[in-house]
């Protein structure tokens, strides 16, 4: 998972990164962290909580199948 799907699935909800810090129970510098450009520099557990919080919400995170890692609502 790349900090540019954390982005995108933020987006996806409308959410704020405030608003992700309060769903996960993480500072808002960690969520900036997990969603900076390159290498995500945030910890595994970290990843975990905002991963599940953002699938939680609706969010599907979709492997690089040939074109490419991305995320898309879920289906309701």
């Amino acid at each position: 998972m790349s900090g540019n799907q954390l982005r995108a699935a933020r987006s996806l909800l409308g959410w704020s990164q405030a608003q992700l810090s309060h769903a996960t129970g993480l500072s808002i510098p960690t969520v900036k962290r997990a969603e900076g450009q390159g290498a995500i520099s945030a910890s595994a557990e970290a990843i975990s909580a905002i991963r599940a919080a953002l699938e939680a919400a609706g969010v599907e995170f979709i492997d690089p199948n040939g074109g490419g890692p991305g995320v898309r609502l879920r289906r309701p």
